[in-house]
């Protein structure tokens, strides 16, 4: 949550974010989730000419290139633990539980189509109010 609105911005953020929804290669290039988005075809040969390439200039200054880029576009180490905090105390709630429970009698976790389509599921079972009694 601290690396995503500067990324993408707030407004996409939070629609990422709150809708946990998948998000295409397309759309995420469009919003500069990903640098770019590629073809299963032609993904290999640009990757591969990409490393090759960059793997030619002199290791130091890409390092210090990377390490400044960091500076200015990363948010500190500080601000990633409380939203840590924020998100193992929301999935360890009875109503994210349940949620989960449901997703794993769907398939998640496994090949297929829940795991394929996470953000499909994820959207379908509603809002799971009903809580066992000994969770509660």
């Amino acid at each position: 949550m601290a690396r995503l609105p500067r990324l993408i911005g707030r407004g996409r953020a939070l629609e990422v974010l709150m809708s946990a929804d998948g998000v295409n290669g397309e759309l995420a290039e469009l919003y500069g989730y990903v640098n770019r988005s590629l073809p299963d075809d032609q993904l290999d040969s640009f990757v591969d000419a990409l490393a090759r390439r960059i793997s030619s200039f002199d290791k130091q200054s890409l390092a210090e290139t990377k390490r400044l880029v960091d500076v200015s576009s990363l948010p500190p180490d500080a601000e990633i633990a409380p939203e840590w905090d924020a998100f193992t105390a929301s999935a360890a709630r009875p109503a994210a539980q349940a949620r989960i429970k449901a997703l794993f009698e769907l398939g998640f976790h496994a090949p297929g189509e829940v795991e394929d389509r996470l953000g499909h599921f994820v959207g379908t079972l509603g809002a799971i109010t009903e809580v066992p009694a000994n969770h509660a």
